[in-house]
């Protein structure tokens, strides 16, 4: 940001990433886990271990995410306010997440609960645009979280 106002190209690929960061929450409560080959790059590392998930590669996630949230019957990945620092190909961001969900026990009995995290993430600019190579959860808060057996592990 030169004189305290953005270029065209910082205005342009900030606008890109906050499509990239609507477009992962979409993907997931749409459970269109093809989507996230577009969000991702094909190497990236995700760490989802603070919220009491797993931390792999894309594929590795992909793979777990149908069964970690088969228990949910309902959720949102609500993004808000992001920060963003620019370099050039490359660019590291946290951005809140607000992520009411619906537990589905065993006997059927339906729980509401809320999740108030983080994501620290670096982006990268690739040939298709802007991806995310690293995402980590960092967690805030909780409210009415329910009593739940472990999500399972990732796939040896």
């Amino acid at each position: 940001m030169a004189n305290g106002r953005m270029t065209l190209q910082e205005i342009g690929d900030r606008l890109e990433i906050q499509d990239l960061l609507a477009r992962y929450s979409f993907a997931i409560d749409d459970r269109d886990w093809e989507a996230l080959d577009s969000i991702f790059t094909a190497d990236a590392r995700i760490d989802y271990t603070q919220t009491g998930g797993a931390v792999g590669s894309l594929a590795q996630v992909k793979a777990w995410l149908p069964l970690a949230l088969e228990r949910f019957s309902r959720f949102q990945h609500l993004v808000a306010t992001s920060t963003l620092d620019l370099a050039g190909d490359r660019a590291s961001g946290r951005t809140i997440l607000f992520n009411p969900m619906v537990y589905r026990g065993a006997d059927g009995v339906e729980q509401t609960f809320f999740i108030g995290l983080w994501y620290r993430d670096v982006f990268v600019r690739t040939t298709d645009g802007w991806r995310i190579a690293e995402r980590v959860e960092e967690m805030s808060w909780s409210h009415n979280v329910p009593d739940m057996p472990p999500i399972p592990p990732l796939a040896a």
